[in-house]
This record gives C-alpha cells, sequence and structure tokens, in this order.
C-alpha cells in the first residue's frame, strides 16, 4: 500500500511555509496542508463550480466517464479568478518560486461519480507545458476530501530530481510517462490526502498520477499551475489566463536553465501547430489584467 502524505495545518491565516515544510518540499516534490480555506469558503467554491456553464461544459467533456480538467478556469467564475490570487496560497508560494509570479494555467479536476472510473495517467506537468527553467509547481485545492478510495493524487516521492522523463509514443507525446519502472516500487509511492479547504503543492517534475474512483463519491479540486516570472514557455497552448501576474512584477528576464527539454510533439488533427500556441506568453484576459495592473518593470542591467 502507499504511504500517505504528511499533511499540515497553517498556524493562522497569515501563514507562510517553515523551514521544515520548504526542506520537505524539495526533498520530496510536494507538500499537503490542510485548513488553508474554511467550510464556507469551500461551500461558495463547490456553488461556483456547480454553475451551469461549467457542468455543461464539463459533461460536453465526459465528466460521467472520465477525470475532466476543464481548463480556463478564472474566465469562467470571478470566484477563481479571487482564488488564483488568494494571499494565503501566495504566501506559501513565494518561499518556493521567489516573489514574481504568474499563472500558467487554471483548471477544474473532477473525477466521476461511476465508480471505476476516472484513472489519470503517471505523469510529469513540465512534460505538458515545457518552460526554459523547472521553477513551476501546481497547487490544488480540495473541494471534498481526497482519499484513496475517492481517486486521490499519488505521487512518487522525490521524482521532481529525475529530470524530465520520456513521455513519448513513437515520436509523439502521450500524456503519460512511459517508463514503469518509475512508480513500481510501492514504498515510493505515496497518497496525497488533504480535506476539503486543505491544498497540495507539487513541482513541475514530480511524477504523480490517480486511481479510479472506487467509492462513486466526488473528488473536485482547484488546481493551478504557477510559475515564476523569469520561466518562459517553450510548448503546449497559451489559455485565457496564461500570465497572469498573482504576485510582484513582470521584469522581461528569461532565466535558461542548462537542460534540453522534448517539446510536446501533437499528431492532433486540430493542433495546425505541433508545438501548440506558445508564442506570445500572455492569453488575452491576462494580458487585459496586466495592462492595467502589472506593467513590465526591467532591470536597469542583468543580473
Amino acid at each position: 500500500a502507499a504511504a500517505i502524505a504528511n499533511t499540515e495545518t497553517p498556524v493562522d491565516s497569515q501563514a507562510s511555509l517553515t523551514s521544515e515544510q520548504i526542506a520537505r518540499y524539495w526533498s520530496d516534490g510536494f507538500l499537503t496542508i490542510d485548513g488553508v480555506f474554511s467550510p464556507e469558503e469551500v461551500a461558495d467554491l463547490r456553488a461556483a463550480a456547480a454553475a451551469s456553464d461549467i457542468a455543461q461544459a464539463q459533461a460536453q467533456q465526459g465528466a460521467d466517464a472520465q477525470t475532466v480538467h476543464l481548463l480556463g478556469l478564472t474566465s469562467r467564475h470571478p470566484a477563481f479568478h479571487a482564488l488564483a490570487r488568494d494571499p494565503r496560497i501566495i504566501r506559501l508560494l513565494a518561499p518556493l518560486m521567489g516573489p514574481d509570479i504568474q499563472l500558467q494555467h487554471s483548471k477544474l479536476a473532477t473525477k466521476p461519480l461511476t465508480k471505476g472510473r476516472g484513472a489519470f495517467a503517471w505523469h510529469q506537468d513540465f512534460a505538458y507545458y515545457p518552460h526554459t527553467n523547472t521553477d513551476l509547481l501546481a497547487v490544488m485545492v480540495m473541494l471534498d476530501d481526497a482519499t484513496p478510495d475517492n481517486g486521490c493524487m499519488r505521487m512518487v516521492r522525490g521524482s521532481h530530481r529525475l529530470g524530465m522523463l520520456e513521455h513519448r509514443i513513437n515520436g509523439f507525446f502521450s500524456g503519460g510517462c512511459t517508463e514503469t519502472s518509475r512508480w513500481a516500487d510501492p514504498a515510493s509511492v505515496v497518497d496525497i490526502t488533504p480535506k476539503a479547504g486543505g491544498i497540495s503543492i507539487h513541482h513541475c517534475l514530480t511524477l504523480h498520477g490517480s486511481d479510479v474512483n472506487h467509492s462513486g463519491l466526488p473528488r473536485r479540486g482547484v488546481v493551478y499551475s504557477y510559475r515564476a516570472d523569469d520561466a518562459y514557455q517553450l510548448g503546449d497552448d497559451v489559455f485565457d489566463d496564461t500570465g497572469l501576474v498573482v504576485a510582484g512584477v513582470r521584469r522581461g528576464v528569461v532565466r535558461c536553465e542548462n537542460a534540453r527539454f522534448l517539446l510536446p510533439l501533437s499528431n492532433s488533427p486540430h493542433r495546425p501547430n505541433v508545438f501548440g500556441t506558445a508564442w506570445n506568453q500572455q492569453g488575452k484576459r491576462a494580458e487585459a489584467f496586466n495592462s492595467q495592473h502589472a506593467p513590465v518593470v526591467q532591470p536597469s542591467e542583468m543580473p
């Protein structure tokens, strides 16, 4: 059986990460923290997630039979735009990413209520949207208790230190990691089980996936992928809220790691550009917001 992640509760609403939590994040590749949002706030988020247009979009993507990641969530309801910039989240990210942080994408992740459905393949997020460096992470705000029975996320401890793993079949991006030995050892696999109102944080190279929903009970989470301001996107799509500044400023500096990253080569007939649309770095919503609230602040000289 997989281990259960250590889940902690912030001391107060002003809490940031402790030195022990920071060390654990860089050692394990993830953290889980309960009690970030109150039951009343969770109820409001559930109501937003149940809005008719969101429910309709989920149904169109087959939410009764498979896990659905409904993208562009900040554009679908103002509650999710506000949540992406909530200081209680940002205070936890700054010690891991620095003061200048952008949103890369937002989504509502839901498991189907049909028992035995909804498994999601093991993968690294970075394989979907490579950037010039790996200062990216994802936050999942749970709207329901996450349990092994309802298909909680599972992560391979320390896998973020492996670099980007193989995600191709016959040269094309497969959507999942093909190196099956990486999660074969049960001792390295950890169940990620925040309660409703809690969050998980994981590094963009942390190998993770999820099992089917055995319970038939809901498992919903709001997912925000964040990136450091100096991480520039190399592949995949630019969404409406890509580049939304959630903390700090835009500095117009690109930092490149000394590494080689494979771009996600798609053979879908719906993507005429095989590497996506990542060339202007900002979606329309992010561009409109940033033009008013987050002008570019360039340094006097390159660091």
